[in-house]
Formats: C-alpha cells, structure tokens, sequence
C-alpha cells in the first residue's frame, strides 16, 4: 500500500503568487502597498503604510486582485507573518510579499491563517528560509508546505472565530488608545503651540528664544526646572551593569527599543535582580519622571506612571526628573514631543552615525513655561485619558498572552473547541 500523499499548502489553495514590482512613487493618499512590516501576526498593519496610485494599484493587480479573505505572507523580516485582507478593503502586494487565496470548499481563511501562525508551522517555515544575511522564502517552498491533517469545517470556523475574537477585541483597544493619545495631542497644541488657551483674548505675544509666546511665559533651561542634584540622569555604563547581570524575571530595564508610541512597551523588556537594581538605586525610576532615548532615533520618551515605580532607567536612556515645585511634569513630557522642541534636541546630538545625547547638552534646552495653573489645568484635563490607555494596553497585553497560549492546543486539538467561549468586550 502506498504512503499517503502528504497535504500541500498548494492542495488547500486556489492561487499562491509572488509580487513581481520593485517600487512606485508613494503618496499620502491612495490604495495601501502592503510590505512585509505592514503584515503583523493574523492582521495587517496599516499605520504608516505606503499608498500608491489607481494607476499603480491597476498596474500591480493585472495578475491578480487582492480580496477579502486572501492571505499575505511575509518572504523576508518578519519572514513567517501572514495577515488576512479584511473586508473593504483594496490593496495591493508590495515587495517581498506572497499573496494565498484558500480554496474556501478546502479550508477555512480565518483557520488557515491560524494553522500557518502555529508553532509547527512557524518552525517549518523557518527551517526553510535561506538567506546568509536576511532570511528568505522561495516560492516553491511556499507551495510546498506540509500542513497537517486538517479538522472539519466546521471545527474550523470555531477556532478560527475564537481566535480572531482576540484579534478584534485587541484592534479595538488599539483604535481607543489612538484616539485617546490624538486628543491628548490636539488639546496640547491648541493651548501650547497655536495659543488658543483659556482665557488667551487680549493676550499679548512677546519675543522669546522659542519665538512669541504670551506675555508672562517665561522661557527656561531645563535643568532650572529639575532638582539640582539628579534632576537628568544617563542610565548605568556598561562597567556598572553586565550582559551577566539580566535575568528573566525581576526589575523592568527600560533601553530605547522599549519606548514605542511615547509609551513603554513591556512586551520583550529586559530585567535584572532585584538586588542588582538596589545596588544602582540612583537609576531607579519615580512616577513623574520622564525617560528619554538619547541614542539613535532621538526623540523617543515615556512618561513613568505609578504602577511603573521602582523600574530601572537602563544604557542608552536618559531620566529626566522635573522639579514639582518648578513646573508640571505631564506638561512637560508633552512639551518634549513638540516638533520645534524634538528638531532642536536632534540637532544637539552628537555621533556621525548615530546621535548620542548627554546631560550636559540636554541640560540646556530651553523650556517655555506657562503659568503653572494653566499646566495643572491641562494636566487635569489630559492625564486620565493616558491612565485609560495604560489600562488598555494591559488588556491587549493579556489578551495576546492568552490567544498565544490558546493558538497551539487549538490547532493540535488538545483542547476540545466545543466546550470554549469566545472572549467578550469589556467596558472600563
């Protein structure tokens, strides 16, 4: 008896190609290019992506028009990831990407995305990229990809809509964070950039280092407004804090990689002992306090919040500590992110190749400073909402950690998807 024939990726699809365009002029508005950092894992990543015209749209789906319920697969970094093309929604392949449309009389889209994102698959498909510098995958490995036995159809819809009922409700949260951190933004550049405060009629403007302000602003270096002794601090030298010195559990060390969307991302930190961070204890992190990247992408900054106590300022950080008696310091994490402010602590930088930030050039920089009321009356108005967002990023944190732990004994059958509910929506 012949040994049965084992199941291909390219049995279970109707189509499986590559892109075949190198690149088209980007515009701010258009159809989305999809690139491999636009594919996250089960769904795409539009922030920032590129757009390209109808004209280029039409040009690069002549072989074949992306649809809802299509996959796209990441050839190179983050080689494996696979996102489905949700429901209206136009876009089109951009480089290094791999279009899949399932034979839905075969397989599920939802499921098949899932089984690709398992361990199992996951490790096959990493084994099979090649690439001495960048990983790779060649089309006939795509094609070629063992799955294994696949359950029911309806099996099938199950775990892919428990799964993807994770993914909505981690998308949903992701959409309230934006728009909490945009009204934050707009409400700060309405009073401090464009001057439209309260009570701002019949203020005069005057002549400053950072331009008109109102009459009564004062302007300041910073380190007047932090306390003289650690008011800016660098994180530790490599002398003081060894490779040998992390462990996995223990004190959050906060390294610039860490600081994503002017917040801190917890996901892949790095920690020390607690006794090692005792033993530094001038690089240990109050609520108030700011943490500022000072190499590479300058600009980067977190604001430590009260659950953030205690966590460790690491290498390639600076902390900046504000005077409470001297000036808000939710206001001034926000007057950081101003674009005037974040062009003239870059061009302070040093480093060729990559900007490198010290206290000394830091201490310097000019701070304007509003009446203290009308920073307080911002901070009042403005900090609940970033305690809100904290609290949905603890959501999504712990709604990934439990799809991630649920993906694998869904797709083996090791739990039984019939006795499982979905998820629900929270209020908060």
């Amino acid at each position: 008896m012949a040994p049965k024939k084992p199941l291909l990726l390219n049995d279970v699809c109707v189509a499986i190609i590559d892109c075949e365009h190198k690149t088209a002029p980007i515009q701010p508005d258009g159809y989305p290019s999809i690139r491999t950092p636009n594919i996250g894992r089960g769904r795409l990543i539009l922030d920032g992506v590129n757009r390209v015209s109808d004209e280029t749209y039409l040009q690069w789906t002549q072989r074949m028009e992306p649809h809802a319920d299509d996959l796209i697969l990441a050839r190179e970094a983050p080689v494996g990831n696979v996102a489905i093309v949700p429901k209206n929604l136009k876009v089109c392949l951009g480089q290094r990407t791999v279009l899949i449309r399932p034979d839905q009389a075969k397989v599920v889209p939802g499921y098949l995305v899932y089984l690709l994102l398992g361990d199992e698959l996951q490790g096959r498909i990493h084994s099979q990229s090649n690439g001495a510098t960048v990983h790779h995958l060649n089309m006939k490995d795509i094609r070629g990809l063992e799955l294994p036995l696949l359950p029911s159809m309806d099996e099938q819809r199950r775990i892919a809509s428990i799964l993807s009922a994770y993914d909505d409700l981690i998308e949903n949260n992701t959409r309230r964070i934006a728009i909490l951190e945009e009204m934050a933004r707009r409400l700060y550049e309405e009073w401090f950039v464009r001057f439209r405060f309260p009570g701002h009629e019949g203020v005069r403007m005057v002549e400053s280092e950072m331009g008109l302000i109102p009459e009564g602003w004062r302007v300041d270096p910073l380190v007047k407004v932090c306390p003289s002794k650690d008011g800016i601090q660098t994180g530790p030298f490599g002398s003081q804090l060894h490779k040998s010195d992390y462990s996995s559990e223990g004190v959050p060390v906060l390294m610039p990689k860490d600081l994503l969307g002017f917040r801190i991302n917890t996901e892949t930190i790095a920690r020390i002992p607690e006794a090692t961070a005792q033993s530094l204890p001038r690089h240990r992190m109050k609520p108030g306090d700011i943490v500022y990247g000072r190499r590479g992408d300058i600009g980067r900054r977190a604001f430590i919040m009260a659950h953030q106590s205690g966590w460790f300022c690491g290498t390639g950080c600076l902390r900046i500590r504000p005077d409470p008696a001297a000036i808000n310091g939710w206001y001034l994490f926000n007057y950081f992110g101003q674009d005037n402010v974040v062009g003239l602590i870059a061009g302070r930088a040093h480093g060729v190749t990559m900007p490198n930030l010290n206290t000394r050039l830091l201490e310097s920089v000019p701070v304007v400073r509003p009446p203290r009321s009308l920073q307080d009356q911002f901070e009042q108005v403005t900090f609940p909402t970033a305690s809100l967002r904290e609290t949905l990023i603890a959501k999504n944190i712990n709604l990934r950690t439990t799809r991630d732990l649920l993906l694998p004994k869904l797709i083996s059958g090791e739990l039984d998807v019939s006795t499982l509910p979905e998820p629900q929506a929270q209020t908060i």
